[in-house]
């Protein structure tokens, strides 16, 4: 069974090209935001398997998110991503409640599944 996906990110065409991406790689795509309130609210509704969430967002970063979706019951897997480097976020990455970090440009669905698993 296919893992299902949120897709959290404020440019429409990369939410475009990363849920035909992920619908292609073997990922059920429920659904996609455009900031971090929304983000919460499809994740109380669609209750996806992982979230993948952009840090830089308008409103609640994506660090922000990431910490409330942390204290919720049934949480999704978090992996973040950014068009930044990684080492750009220092501490406030590494303690971060997520599974990991993919910059976007080494987004497949390879890395993802690498870090959340397959199920």
């Amino acid at each position: 069974m296919a893992l299902s996906l949120l897709i959290v990110d404020d440019h429409p065409a990369f939410r475009s090209l990363a849920s035909e991406l992920f619908g292609h790689q073997g990922f059920d795509v429920a659904g996609e935001a455009a900031d971090g309130e929304s983000a919460l609210e499809q994740v109380r509704r669609l209750r996806p398997d992982v979230v993948l969430l952009d840090v830089q967002l308008p409103g609640i970063d994506g660090f922000e998110v990431a910490a409330s979706l942390s204290r919720q019951v049934r949480a999704p897997r978090v992996v973040l991503t950014s068009s930044r480097e990684a080492a750009e976020y220092g501490e406030r990455l590494r303690s971060a409640p997520v599974l990991g970090f993919i910059p976007k440009r080494e987004l497949s669905g390879a890395t993802l599944t690498a870090l959340v698993g397959d199920g």
